[in-house]
Parts: structure tokens; sequence; C-alpha cells
């Protein structure tokens, strides 16, 4: 193909559907308002002042497919010969469209939209977007197709997760579409510049309204249409890709919304939330956190979006698998940076538990107690029973003070009679039953982690307390059995 007939092409399209959005956003906008389809703020994720239609994604989408009809004449034939992309992918565009539209006009549950969303990964990869080939291994075989299939449900959901703020999604969108784009001109491949060019004009009209401060958001409608089309898109420029790679360059182009996506699922396993549930610890959540405004912030992510535009089209640009591998270590290392900048106590936590110490500690406490409900069982006697705990507690972190049980009974232990240590201490009581105690001491600068403190609690209150007891009354029940004996000899 000629180059001139395929500039022509690509501007006459980008033009139409720029052109298009700019003028179906506001009616959009004003007719779905009218119909109160808005989002209304909640002054905690929601930072908007007034409720805002959530449908932008109709005008998107309209303009995007209008733009390949309206094209004139003479474009025809150069249409004709590299729309091939866009016809396999209508079907599976159509059914995750239609996935946003229900749920931004009627809601819809996470396994709802989940379903939608395999069913349109599905149709993409029967109709030959499939990821065959990933750092250097051949997927072409059985599992290509859930690579493919969780590819595209990541980045779905990314840019649905990533749309927060004011011109967020539209702009990383914008940022990745352009991307794909310059690759696929460096690859010359005109069937992915004519798809992925006029989506890169929607989005930029469809900016005009929704950046700082907007007055229409992209909804679900055209988060999960943008980033699914994305996703496959850059399917097709990892399979264009000359290295063993593969996707690296495509998942660098997407790497803002895919990283914080893969950041706010790995938060909220340490939190042990659901995996689904909203939150305030977004990327653009915690630069607003830092003290930036939310256009200063929106503008901090598009400059690192330029950042990670370079390295991703530097990255498909070499020939050599080991340079490629080389470009790809100081990304790795600019988002580990990015990340500590942003704060996460989740991870600086785990780190600290991790590295410092205390995890393997924490796991040594946590099977010395398993350990102990186990042996538990096995003592026949209040004194063997005691003496157990006196060395788990050792074992622990912890030492025996004293048990007081039955009529101001008590025992102590070797080390609470010896001399007095000179680490402060503070005392902790745990109830067995009625009258009856335990009293541990730890040291303030011990450093097992206190996250053993409630196993260990539990572990005293719910297994040695009823045992503890059950041998007790064994014991009286021998004692008084004995007297009687006595008086009856």
């Amino acid at each position: 193909m000629q180059f001139p007939a395929m500039m022509s092409s690509l501007l006459w399209l980008g033009g139409i559907a720029f052109l298009l959005c700019l003028i179906l956003t506001p009616i959009m906008r004003d007719v779905f308002r009218s119909y109160n389809v808005v989002d209304a703020p909640d002054k905690g994720r929601k930072l908007h002042k007034y409720p805002i239609p959530r449908v932008g994604g109709i005008a998107i989408a309209i303009a995007y497919a209008a733009a390949f009809l309206l094209a004139p004449a003479p474009q025809g034939s150069v249409l004709r010969e590299n729309l091939y992309l866009l016809r396999n992918l209508l079907p599976a565009a159509a059914v995750i469209f239609a996935t946003g539209i229900i749920d931004d006009l009627f809601g819809l549950k996470p396994w709802q939209k989940l379903i939608g969303q395999f069913a349109a990964a599905t149709l993409a990869y029967f109709a030959g977007f499939r990821i065959l080939l990933a750092f250097g291994v051949a997927a072409e075989h059985w599992w290509s197709f859930p690579a493919t299939v969780l590819w595209l449900l990541a980045c779905s959901n990314a840019f649905n997760l990533v749309d927060g703020m004011d011109g967020l999604a539209s702009g990383i969108g914008l940022f990745s579409t352009l991307t794909i784009f310059i690759a696929a001109l460096m690859h010359q491949s005109p069937a992915l510049a004519l798809a992925t060019f006029p989506l890169a004009a929607c989005l930029l009209g469809f900016l005009c309204y929704n950046f700082n401060p907007a007055t229409i958001f992209l909804g679900d409608s055209g988060s999960l249409l943008v980033g699914f089309l994305l996703g496959s898109f850059a399917i097709v420029w990892a399979q264009k890709s000359a290295t063993l790679l593969g996707m690296t360059a495509p998942l660098m182009a997407l790497s803002i919304p895919l990283l914080d996506t893969g950041v706010s699922i790995a938060r909220r396993l340490l939190k042990r939330q659901n995996v689904f549930s909203a939150d305030r610890g977004h990327i653009h959540h915690m630069l607003l956190d830092r003290g930036l405004t939310p256009r200063r912030a929106v503008l901090v992510v598009y400059l690192v979006c330029g950042v990670v535009a370079c390295f991703s089209l530097l990255q498909s640009s070499v020939q050599s698998n080991r340079l490629g591998g080389m470009i790809a270590i100081p990304f790795c290392l600019l988002a580990w940076a990015g990340i500590q900048y942003l704060g996460y106590a989740e991870f600086s936590v785990a780190a600290k538990m991790l590295f410092n110490g205390d995890f393997p500690d924490t796991l040594k406490a946590q099977i010395e107690l398993h350990s102990f409900e186990r042996a538990l069982l096995t003592t026949s006697s209040v004194e063997d029973c005691w003496k157990l705990l006196c060395r788990t507690c050792d074992r622990c972190g912890f030492r025996c003070e004293r048990l007081v049980y039955g009529n101001g009974h008590s025992l102590s232990s070797a080390a609470s009679s010896s001399r007095a240590d000179p680490l402060p201490r503070y005392k902790l009581r745990v109830p067995l039953s009625e009258g009856s105690y335990v009293e541990f001491s730890r040291p303030f600068n011990a450093g097992m982690s206190s996250a053993v403190v409630g196993p260990f609690v539990e572990a005293v209150h719910g297994t040695f307390g009823p045992r503890f007891a059950m041998l007790l009354c064994a014991e009286r029940t021998r004692s008084e059995a004995g007297l009687k004996l006595k008086e009856a000899v």
C-alpha cells in the first residue's frame, strides 16, 4: 500500500471520529442528564460536586463506528483491504459494550459483569485475537485460550477501575492508543494503524468534556470498551513483534491501569477484603492524599504515561532479546519507585514482616501453637498441662507468671520466681473459667511480631482452659474417691 493513501485514510478517519465525538458527547450528556442516568457524588471516592452523566461510552462507540461508515469514497479501497481486523473484533466489542451499557443503566453485580467480559473475550479469541508468544514461551496450544481471556479481562477491568477522576481513564486510554498506533506504523501494520487512530481521535474529542472539571464520565460502557479494544489491539501488536519477549511492550503501554489494578487486588488480599470492594487506595487517590489537586494529579499520571510510552516503543523497536530485557529492567525499577513514592502501608508492613524477621518469627510461633494444641491432648495431669504451657510460652516470647484456679490455689513458673528481669515488660491476664486465670508477661521490645498475641491468647483461652479444667476435675474426683476409700477402710 502506498504511504500517501494510507495517511490520507488515517486523516479522514481521525477527523470524522474527532468531530463526531465532539458533537455527540454533549448531546448524550444532556439527554441522559434529563433521564437522571448520573453518577452522584459521595464526598469519599467520588469527588465531583454535582451529579454527572456516566454514559460517555455511547458517544465514543457511535463516533468510532460511524467514522468508518462515513469515510469518503476515495478511501474505500484502502479501508476494504484493512478492515478485516475490526470486522473480526466487532461481535466481541458489541458484547463488551452491551455489558457496560446494561451496567450503566440498570447496574450489574461483579460476577454478572465478569460473565459478559468472559463471553466477549471468548469471541475475540475465536476471532483470531490470541496470545501466541509470551516471554519466549509458545502459547499456541492449550494455555493460549486462558492467557488471552485473562489478558482481555485484566485490560477491561483495569480501565474500569482507573476511571475514578476527571479525565483519568480517557487520558490514559489516549496515551495507550497513540502508543499502539505508533508501534503499528513502526511494524508496518496498516490494519492496526487504521483501527487505533480513530479511537485516539474519539478519546481526544471526549476528553474535551471529560477533563477537569468534567461534565460527563466514560461509565462502564466507555471504560470497558476502551480497555477491551486496547487489550485486543495489544495482542495484534505482540503478534507483529520481532522479539521473543512477546507481550512485554504492550504490557508496558498499558502498565498504568494494569499496575493500579494489580496493586488494588494485592492490597485487598493483604487486608482480607473482597477484591471487588471499592476503596480510596487507587493511584489517583494516593496522589490526592499527597496534597495534589485533582487536575495536577491527572497531569502527573499523563506525564508518567508519556514516559511509559517511550519505554514501550523503545522495547518494541529493538531486535535483540538481550537488549529488550535490559530495557525492561529500568522500567521495573521505575514502577517499583513509583509504588514506594505513593506510600502504601499494606506493602511496607508486609515487606517489614517478610524481610526484617517478623514473618519467620510469627510463622515459628504459629507452628509452636499448633504443636501446643496437639500436645495438650496427651497430657494426663494438671502439672503436665502447666509445664507444657510454660514451655510453649517461652518459645513464643512470653513468660508464664502464675496460674490461679479453684479456691485460691496457684502455680508459678520457675522463671517468674527467679531474679527480676531488667527488661521492661507488660502483663497479660487471660481468663479460663470463673475464678481462674493465667498471667503472662512479655518484653516491650520483643522481636517477634505482636500478630502472634491474638492467636496465643485464643489458644490459651480456647484450648488450654478447657483441657486444664477437665484434668483438674478428674484429679479432684480421684482425690475424693481416695478419701472415701480411706474412710471406708
